[in-house]
């Protein structure tokens, strides 16, 4: 089988996660500079098989798009022009920053490593991709 790999779009920092071969467990990947984001997808993917891309979709707690929505559609219509071969599909990211920082302080994380914002970034790919994995289960 091959891996699912998740998206946290952000202007600067995107925060990447990815399951195992057997798409049992989800776990962070990296968190790259969003403008490199594209270039290292095309490197992972040629590396290790990929089966589907998930990104989280932007949204306000009201069911609104976020002011990032246009940006991470401008992303995925790039890849689904120039990748067609590998899915991208929107999963809901409302609150994933939220469960990141409470996953940090559940696992006894320093102040200090909480605000680290790379790390929470990866952390809420791991929660956008879990969240899906959960939902086809």
């Amino acid at each position: 089988m091959a891996r699912i790999l998740s998206i946290d779009y952000g202007k600067r920092r995107t925060g990447l996660a990815v399951t195992d071969p057997l798409q049992i467990i989800a776990g962070g990947l990296a968190t790259v500079s969003t403008s490199t984001l594209y270039d290292y997808l095309v490197n992972y993917v040629t590396r290790e098989p990929v089966e589907r891309i998930v990104i989280g979709k932007p949204m306000q707690p009201n069911g609104e798009p976020s002011e990032n929505m246009a940006r991470v559609e401008q992303f995925v219509n790039r890849w689904r022009k120039v990748q067609p071969q590998i899915p991208i599909e929107y999963v809901d990211e409302r609150f994933t920053s939220v469960l990141a920082h409470r996953a940090m302080l559940d696992g006894g994380l320093k102040k200090k490593s909480r605000q680290n914002k790379a790390l929470v970034d990866e952390i809420s790919a791991t929660i956008i991709l879990q969240s899906y994995l959960e939902s086809k289960r």
